[in-house]
């Protein structure tokens, strides 16, 4: 029998549907998918360091070709909608932890 007292968040998950509409996981996050879920978005953003460094190489060395700043452009366009998405997902799991069950302000103890 579930739990009757386990609050269930909505999280935006790290991926996307084929057709490019965002996915959305509704339970407690401590699931499989949430897991998951909690492994892509580590990787995305250990990917975002490696590609700040990167960047940070080539454009100090100053003998970058068109190309080169083409392709670190889309990387770092691709790289940062993947960061933004992780921050508006947790931003939206921290909202509503912080917010009490009437929904009028952070849950605060005793």
């Amino acid at each position: 029998m579930p739990n009757a007292t386990a609050r269930v968040f909505v999280r935006l998950l790290p991926w996307t549907s084929p057709d490019g509409k965002p996915c959305f996981l509704a339970g407690d996050g401590t699931g499989y998918v949430s897991r998951i879920a909690d492994r892509i978005e580590e990787e995305q953003l250990s990917s975002a360091d490696d590609l700040i460094d990167e960047a940070r190489q080539l454009l100090a060395a100053r003998a970058w070709t068109p190309g080169e700043l083409h392709l670190l452009a889309v990387e770092l366009t691709a790289t940062l909608a993947d960061v933004r998405r992780v921050a508006r997902s947790r931003g939206g799991r921290l909202a509503s932890l912080a917010t009490g069950e009437d929904g009028r302000g952070p849950m605060i103890s005793p």
